[in-house]
């Protein structure tokens, strides 16, 4: 079970290159219902989602780089790269802040899991969170990859 609230973002934290991040690039096999493959850094993964919007069921399974790239081509729409940072909110909580590339920059998103519904409800977001889009699918990423 997925549960996340997800912001755009207008102005970046002033100290982001203090942060780690990884370099990912997803495309999307089907969008109903979700089937994603994902390059993380060096690490490959198939993903199933359900539909929803801040509660969603989402399964990952491991691939290999080969079974990646045979599955690539098979991608609908545009592959999405973007660079991704986690910057930790609180003992329990990061922010996963997405710098979108290409043909989606400059979008930036920030999304914040969490381990129940009652704590993404009562969420109070950053300062330097802008508006929330957890409830317009128009910011799923699966979205996103329509051109």
């Amino acid at each position: 079970m997925e549960i996340e609230r997800k912001y755009l973002v207008q102005k970046l934290p002033e100290d982001l290159d203090s942060f780690p991040f990884r370099e990912l690039e997803q495309g999307y096999l089907c969008t109903d219902p979700v089937i994603r493959i994902r390059k993380d850094d060096d690490r490959y993964e198939l993903t199933y989602k359900s539909g929803g919007l801040m509660v969603r069921e989402e399964y990952n399974l491991p691939l290999t780089e080969e079974a990646y790239q045979h599955l690539l081509p098979k991608v609908d729409g545009r592959l999405i790269r973007k660079r991704r940072y986690r910057i930790p909110l609180t003992d329990t909580l990061t922010i996963e802040l997405d710098l979108f590339r290409g043909d989606l920059a400059p979008l930036v998103l920030a999304e914040v899991e969490f381990p129940d519904k009652a704590s993404a409800n009562s969420f109070t977001p950053p300062h330097w969170f802008g508006e929330d889009v957890t409830f317009s699918s128009q910011y799923h990423n699966s979205n996103l990859s329509k051109k």
